[in-house]
């Protein structure tokens, strides 16, 4: 093929069709042969196939137990000698003629058959019992065959074989089975900006991370992987790559390429060397998906952002390793929870949302996390997922939604809801409280203290941290509680001091000295979201210097996170943001301090004796959490845990 004009605006990918997600699913399994690999099989040590699927039923050689066995300690006996017995008619019976002692799974033989448990039995020497109770045939006896009986099946074909399944094969005198080959997965890391983790690194390039989540995603579902070397974005490279690849196993993934950019070439050579089924799905994100047959085998490039490349994987791969192994797909648990925040979404897509989740008193509360394609950790920190239909505009706050859960069930249940202000110190709490295993986990949802205020008036969370600045008093958080919770029965858990100020870059090569400065022309600043303590921090300082926030470069550039202001400064995007000392350290950043302030800890009183809320003020109050704050710099500890009572605010 000519390359040389790859690239042209003419030769760009075009998405052939915007497919539902049901329909692209199904009508590409339909088109896949899984005969082949399915054909093929292994003869399997038992003790060895967990995790791998059974090629044909499998029948018991052996019943189990293989004979009449005690089901308990205690005599033997036969149950038609011991007619009559009872405690007013109790009988002596000698050892070797009326009884025997037999500890559990010993064997039950002529002439007797029940069992009398050693509870119930007076010992009145070493060869002499009395009983006075009656016993029937085969009372605490496990005949022969109770649990598996010769001939019966133990596990059917196309079954994945589990722990508890090893146990029964063994007894049912099983050794070994034939177990279908997993399907073989090979994965091509594709991106001249790809390097490997561990590698020096330099503006434009980018780990590749995406490819080994495939590997153990792929293990998960039943196949085995085989990552091949990064190709570089050359059409030949990859073509080889490729035609390589599907030689070698029996479905392939090509990570990064799929969408529509001058050097995106996955759809075009799949095109080559085979057919495209699919290009363009109607789901966010995970859209620019190419589902592709070569040589009759499934080959599917997968976008290179991280959370589209993960729900591509499940959405599309998944199934294809499922049906290989003659698996069905089975959506994961779900729960019924009220939303925190309005959630809107386009009608162009189905679009599925990472959630925070917990218990809240007698209800589930789900709080959207960061919606990015390219956001990792949106994936590591939800507990569930929301699809939102395609023709679906979205959620209101406080509207029940179904969520797919991404943790058990039985974790979010027991996890401390936090819904307000950022600090990394929610973290250091997070991992306290986890390390020690007092409580599932504490879930921190950043919405600016405000929002924290409105969570906890509506019931939506446990806690809500807050640093409200009072701009007539100058004092912290008190006054929000009269003006918004007035209604109910809150008290504030004290927290920290912190230092608050202006995070620049190192050396400050712009000689930034003050709010005054966010002025110049020369000057870009980023923001923190509505809402947040910080930006009212901010507004009060531009208000007392006659500050138009229309005269700052950058004001209406949002962050949701100090660590998120921080990264910016670093990164060169902006040359100031507000935040705290705290973020400036750990990205080692220069920091101009404006004052400390009160970062406390609202909740209503009636949660105050559940024991989550109070493992987290023993946190607060633990030297090991001051030695921690003391690593990070940047705070003051004073009576941290103290609860302040609404009549003294």
């Amino acid at each position: 093929m000519n390359t040389e004009n790859i690239g042209k605006k003419d030769e760009r990918n075009l998405y052939l069709k915007n497919e539902d997600l049901d329909v692209a699913v199904a009508k590409y399994l339909a088109l896949l042969d899984f005969e082949k690999v399915q054909e093929k099989g292994r003869l399997l040590s038992v003790i060895e196939a967990q995790g791998w699927v059974t090629r044909e039923p499998v029948f018991a050689k052996i019943s189990s137990p293989y004979y009449n066995a005690s089901a308990m300690d205690g005599i033997c006996v036969d149950a038609m000698e011991m007619i009559g017995v009872d405690e007013r008619h109790p009988r002596i019976l000698t050892k070797g003629k009326a009884f025997n002692f037999v500890d559990t799974g010993d064997v039950i033989a002529d002439p007797y058959n029940a069992v009398v448990m050693i509870e119930d039995v007076l010992i009145k020497s070493d060869d002499e019992v009395s009983i006075n109770n009656p016993v029937s045939l085969w009372q605490n006896v496990r005949p022969i065959g109770e649990d598996i009986v010769a001939g019966e099946l133990i596990i059917p074909a196309f079954h994945r074989v589990r722990p508890i399944d090893l146990g029964a094969l063994l007894a049912g005198g099983i050794t070994t089975i034939e177990v279908m080959e997993k399907p073989r997965v090979g994965i091509i890391p594709t991106g001249t900006e790809l390097v490997e983790a561990g590698t020096t690194m330099a503006a434009g390039k980018i780990v590749d991370s995406n490819t080994h989540m495939f590997v153990g995603l792929v293990k998960e579902y039943g196949g085995e992987a085989r990552r091949y070397p990064t190709v570089r974005d050359d059409y030949e490279l990859i073509k080889a790559a490729i035609s390589k690849a599907v030689d070698e196993n029996d479905m392939v993934l090509i990570s990064a390429g799929s969408s529509a950019g001058t050097e995106d070439y996955t759809r075009r050579l799949i095109e080559e060397l085979g057919e495209v089924v699919v290009h363009g799905v109607a789901i966010k994100p995970g859209k620019p998906v190419v589902l592709g047959i070569i040589k009759g085998k499934p080959v599917i490039g997968i976008p290179g952002y991280p959370v589209s490349a993960y729900f591509v994987f499940e959405s599309f791969v998944k199934p294809v390793i499922l049906a290989f192994n003659h698996q069905t797909f089975v959506e994961g648990v779900t729960i019924k929870a009220v939303l925190s925040k309005r959630l809107m979404s386009s009608l162009k897509y189905l679009e599925f949302v990472r959630m925070k989740c917990g218990r809240v008193n007698d209800r589930f509360v789900a709080t959207p996390l960061d919606r990015g394609a390219g956001v990792t950790m949106s994936l590591v920190n939800a507990d569930g997922i929301l699809k939102i239909p395609k023709n679906v505009e979205g959620y209101e706050a406080g509207e029940e939604v179904e969520l797919i859960l991404m943790r058990p069930q039985e974790e979010i249940e027991n996890t401390l809801v936090s819904i307000g202000s950022h600090d990394v110190l929610m973290d250091i709490i997070a991992n306290i409280i986890h390390k020690n295993k007092e409580i599932a986990n504490l879930s921190s949802a950043h919405v600016g203290s405000l929002g924290g205020i409105m969570a906890i008036k509506k019931g939506e969370c446990h806690l809500a941290p807050i640093h409200l600045l009072d701009e007539e008093t100058g004092i912290y958080n008190r006054s929000y509680l009269k003006r918004y919770l007035a209604d109910q029965e809150v008290v504030l858990i004290k927290g920290v001091k912190r230092t608050q100020g202006m995070i620049i870059p190192k050396g400050n090569p712009k000689n930034i000295h003050g709010i005054a400065d966010l002025t110049r022309a020369d000057i870009s600043f980023v923001n923190r979201q509505r809402g947040s303590g910080t930006r009212v921090l901010l507004d009060y300082l531009l208000k007392e210097q006659q500050i138009d926030v229309n005269q700052v470069l950058g004001y209406t550039r949002e962050m949701n996170t100090h660590m998120m202001v921080a990264s910016a400064v670093k990164s060169g995007s902006c040359d100031v943001g507000m935040g705290v000392l705290s973020a400036a350290n750990m990205m080692g950043l220069d920091f101009i301090p404006i004052g400390d302030e009160a970062y406390d800890f609202v909740i209503l009183k009636e949660n105050l004796g559940d024991s989550r809320v109070q493992i987290f003020i023993n946190v607060l109050k633990s030297p090991e959490f001051e030695e921690a704050l003391k690593q990070l710099g940047g705070y003051g500890l004073e009576q941290p845990g103290e609860i302040v009572e609404p009549s003294t605010t």
